[in-house]
């Protein structure tokens, strides 16, 4: 299997950016080397503005350049945009309905070594509340780079999430890009396995340990959580009346949460939420801190069998 950086996908994506569009500039806050958009500044030099370790003044800054009419990709790591620069995302970014992309990286427990201060594993949850704000989360190289590809298309906000670490790549998921689109990778009529981001390689092969059990279960990939794709949601659970979720994120306010407030509202059903619980992560290898806090595809047959059994 082979094994790609989303945050790669989202370097490329930007060169080719700049290639086609002279307005498209990108912003880092001291960590270029880290977000890869050290690739981009070395292409365009004259287009690339390290604002240094000031998130606010740089999300600052990508707002007044996009009055200016350009397409700005602001680029840090996740907890510093959500955490730190919270009120700029809030006030100089969404409440404006600006055309700002806010591009972050070592997002998720994945984030390995860097630990808990590092680990963004709340920032979907706070991205996802701001009116106005899109955000997608990739699953692997390829759909990182198409989905930064598609963000520059839209006009208004959007959040990018990527990783730091290899996560494998997933064919599966290559033959196109929507934003608000999600991705039926198996049909099934037992259970919905619901996946974003690099879990989708992990239910995946959920389904095929459950399908060696006599389950068939079907798989979605939601790589834009808001605006999530409802009628994908809705339209698997009244075929499987069971639904799994899966996400490198908190169980609060990400995927689960998101699918269980349109299940509640439209078809109530067994439903359980695999991610990161109500706690801070630690550090480790990436492999392992994926093990620990339970983002496997055994923790995903686990959760089916619950419901199943």
């Amino acid at each position: 299997m082979e094994y790609k950086q989303t945050r790669l996908g989202y370097a490329d994506a930007l060169i080719a950016l700049g290639k086609e569009n002279e307005k498209v500039v990108v912003l880092d806050a001291d960590v270029a080397k880290a977000t890869l958009t050290e690739k981009f500044e070395a292409v365009f030099p004259e287009r690339f503005f390290n604002c240094g370790v000031q998130e606010q003044n740089m999300l600052s800054a990508a707002a007044g350049l996009a009055l200016e009419g350009f397409v700005p990709f602001a680029s840090t790591f996740g907890v510093f945009a959500t955490c730190r620069a919270g009120d700029q995302m809030r006030s100089s970014i969404a409440y404006p309905n600006l055309n700002v992309k806010i591009g972050v990286t070592h997002c998720g427990i994945s984030t390995g070594g860097d630990g808990a201060s590092h680990q963004s594993n709340e920032d979907i949850a706070m991205a996802r509340t701001l009116p106005n704000m899109t955000v997608i989360v990739p699953g692997d190289y390829e759909e990182a780079r198409m989905a930064t590809l598609a963000a520059a298309k839209m006009q208004g906000p959007v959040y990018l999430r990527f990783g730091r670490d290899k996560y494998p790549v997933v064919p599966q998921i290559h033959n196109s890009f929507e934003i608000g689109k999600a991705k039926v990778l198996r049909e099934g009529s037992d259970i919905t396995i619901a996946t974003t981001g690099i879990m989708v390689s992990e239910g995946l092969k959920a389904a095929n340990e459950l399908a060696g059990l006599g389950y068939s279960a079907e798989v979605i990939h939601f790589h834009t959580i808001k605006p999530l794709d409802s009628t994908a949601v809705i339209s698997s659970a009244r075929k499987t009346n069971a639904v799994v979720t899966a996400e490198e994120h908190s169980i609060i306010g990400g995927l689960g949460e998101a699918i269980a407030a349109v299940l509640g509202e439209n078809h109530p059903c067994a439903l359980r939420r695999v991610g990161v619980q109500d706690v801070f992560g630690e550090s480790g290898q990436s492999d392992e801190l994926l093990d620990k806090y339970g983002l496997r595809a055994g923790n995903i047959v686990k959760a089916s069998l619950e419901i199943l059994r």
